[in-house]
């Protein structure tokens, strides 16, 4: 199946057309022209979006389950064409974005399966005691409701799983909230074409449709007037910590604040502890050098950071050189994404201390392996050397003593995941480490590598700040559908009148 992009926006079950138009920049194949949005566009797909909230929030979860199921069969239906137009837009091998498509049909199959369950309604009650003494208490009932309008914004380097479809999309509609998702420029017909899924979707299960849009492109105005309109009731973002910053600020100074649900990146610390190092050091750095290097580094999980004891160092460095070495360039996601690692590179080399392992050119829209190794008295000296560099950039931090180790743990920011190489001959170490490491992270790890995000009910995809903007949410998972909930209680409510799962 071949697929050519129409580049129009889908608002409210129509495809518009606006005047200014942007080009698509594919890593291969044809370039295609592409509606940009607008402000009246997105105040059109917001308004439509509370419209459609009335009868969306009111299905039942087997309706919404069914919608789930039947954008995740129309992705299906689509599959080659996804994979084409997906592998020319972002360099990505076929072989990734099948297995993103199966990802992003998986999570939505989840989502499905967890609101027909129940469990997430978080379902009280508390009975009347009329007879108490000295007052009676009422009878009161406790469910979880949907929020709202809920605004998405693709991510970059995940044009199916983490874009249009994506988890954030799903776990809203899966809550009962209409989506709104500002596609990425980076892969705009793919966004196009999961789009044209999810509204065969709504027409098979007769939803208003409402209840998804799509805009195109469009210049930061259009991100503005997205997350500042009045109807939207919350945001699910994935990108960088200056784009993500900027959006939750404009989120916090609205007339009426809302939950900005940033995921913004992060180093992804390892700390090999002594025992580990000396059994199978070489295996681990093998593992390090592909888990940095899997799709050209760019995953917000890859492990930039290895913290080592210096009198381990090198032979940590030798055996991760030697493994680097062996992968070639690779191709980024777009040329801008490429400059900005470039300058990452070298800002890392000209830092203070920091010694060069591995440097290697880098053309244009192609990326290379870079090592580099610094003490880690020179680290805690300069923050700069704690902040991501996004692709295939691999960063030594020598640790003199467990108590440096410790230290450097403590000073870290927040992150996605920390992981842990140890034996047991490592537990009194690693003991010392894990509570700093659970403080610090969302997710942490035992000897293995955190590139990689299974999607499951014990998923933690967040963490403390900078890696998100609130340590009490998850991106990945069956919990992130309590981003787009809130508690209500219903005293002496009448059960005519309750929500039908809770009467």
């Amino acid at each position: 199946m071949h697929f050519t992009p129409h580049g129009r926006h889908l608002v409210a079950g129509e495809w518009v057309s606006t005047t200014e138009t942007f080009p698509s920049e594919p890593a291969s194949g044809p370039a295609h022209q592409f509606s940009a949005g607008n402000v009246d566009l997105v105040n059109a797909a917001c308004a439509a979006a509370e419209e459609a909230f009335w009868s969306f929030s009111a299905t039942t979860r087997a309706e919404r389950a069914a919608f789930l199921d039947a954008i995740a069969d129309e992705i299906e239906a689509r599959a080659e064409a996804i994979t084409e137009i997906g592998s020319q837009e972002t360099g990505l091998p076929a072989a990734r974005l099948q297995g993103e498509r199966g990802r992003t049909t998986g999570q939505l199959r989840l989502f499905a399966n967890h609101i027909r369950n129940g469990d997430y309604l978080d379902r009280r009650v508390d009975a009347a005691l009329p007879d108490r003494q000295p007052l009676p208490r009422p009878e009161i009932r406790l469910i979880q409701r949907p929020i709202g309008p809920v605004a998405v914004f693709g991510a970059s380097n995940f044009p199916l799983a983490f874009s249009t479809a994506g988890g954030d999309t799903a776990s809203a509609l899966a809550a009962g909230c209409p989506v709104v998702v500002k596609g990425h420029s980076a892969h705009p017909g793919t966004g196009e074409i999961v789009a044209e899924a999810v509204l065969a979707a709504i027409r098979s299960c007769n939803l208003h449709p409402g209840v998804f849009s799509l805009i195109q492109g469009g210049k930061r105005e259009v991100g503005t007037a997205l997350v500042t309109n009045p109807l939207i009731k919350a945001v699910g973002f994935t990108g960088s910590l200056a784009g993500g910053r900027a959006l939750f600020d404009l989120c916090a100074a609205r007339p009426e604040p809302i939950p900005f649900f940033g995921e913004l990146g992060s180093v992804n610390p390892m700390f090999i502890l002594p025992a580990a190092m000396s059994a199978r050091g070489e295996g681990i750095a093998k593992g390090w050098a592909g888990s940095l290097t899997m799709g050209a580094g760019q995953f917000c999980t890859n492990p930039g950071i290895a913290v080592v004891r210096a009198d381990q160092a090198q032979a940590l460095a030798d055996a991760t050189v030697s493994a680097l070495q062996a992968v070639g360039a690779q191709v980024m996601l777009t040329e801008g994404i490429a400059a900005a690692y470039v300058k990452g590179r070298d800002r890392i080399a000209e830092t203070t201390g920091v010694q060069s392992l591995l440097t290697q050119m880098c053309d244009r829209r192609q990326a290379t392996p870079q090592l580099f190794i610094v003490k880690g008295s020179d680290w805690l000296a300069n923050h700069d050397l704690s902040e991501e560099v996004f692709g295939p950039l691999g960063l030594i931090v020598t640790a003199e003593t467990e108590e440096e180790m410790v230290t450097i743990a403590k000073s870290l920011a927040g992150q996605l995941t920390a992981t842990l190489h140890l034996d047991a001959e490592d537990s009194a170490l690693g003991q010392r480490l894990m509570p700093v490491l659970e403080r610090k992270a969302g997710r942490v790890l035992a000897n293995g590598f955190p590139t990689g995000v299974e999607v499951c009910d014990a998923m933690v995809h967040g963490g403390p700040y900078p890696a998100s903007t609130n340590f009490g949410a998850t991106s990945v998972g069956t919990m992130a559908i309590r981003r787009f909930l809130r508690p209500v209680s219903y005293q002496n409510i009448p059960a005519a009148l309750l929500p039908e799962d809770l009467q």
